[in-house]
């Protein structure tokens, strides 16, 4: 059958034969502006598929809303921040955490205003974090945690993050800041 559709001159997508194909499909996750495809060439749809799944936990479902705000800011943005160095500073920090509003972090700065997120650990299982607490500890300026906080909570944390055992203090500062601490 194959042989008959490339002899007639139509593309052909053989499902497990990558060998027989002329194209292949990825897994999409859809954020509608923002698309992302997980290929792997018809090698391998389950793990195209684990990697979507996984994916689709991480990307919030605001990302297309998100890219909308920030491109009718486009011109606001350009005013603020006209030396494109600078402007591009701003937004990768901006973006640093998808949660919230992105536009207002990159006219202010890219930090905001201060937050504080307390985050109470009942496991020492870094896979036992919500989704919720795991995006915040990948997007904070500062965690300060209890000395009985497992390493491998902190790693989730981003790799630039300052990570200071102790107490919160009463202004930690700008952007935003996780306070850690063990409940048993």
């Amino acid at each position: 059958a194959v042989a008959r559709l490339k002899a007639r001159g139509v593309l052909v997508n053989a499902v497990d034969r990558p060998e027989l194909c002329d194209f292949t499909l990825p897994a999409i996750v859809d954020r509608n502006p923002v698309l992302v495809a997980i290929g792997t060439g018809g090698i391998s749809a389950g793990l195209a598929a684990a990697l979507r799944q996984k994916l689709e936990t991480m990307l919030p479902a605001t990302l297309g809303e998100t890219a909308l705000a920030l491109h009718a800011a486009r011109p606001a943005i350009r005013e603020r921040w006209p030396d494109m160095a600078d402007r591009r500073r701003a937004i990768g920090a901006a973006l640093a955490s998808l949660e919230g509003d992105v536009v207002a972090r990159v006219l202010t700065g890219g930090a905001g205003a201060p937050q504080v997120l307390r985050i109470a650990l009942v496991s020492p299982d870094p896979d036992e974090l919500t989704l919720r607490q795991a995006r915040a500890l990948a997007a904070a300026e500062r965690v300060y945690h209890r000395a009985d906080v497992p390493p491998a909570i902190l790693d989730r944390a981003r790799a630039d993050a300052v990570r200071i055992c102790g107490a919160l203090p009463a202004d930690p500062g700008p952007g935003l800041t996780i306070d850690l601490e063990m409940v048993r």
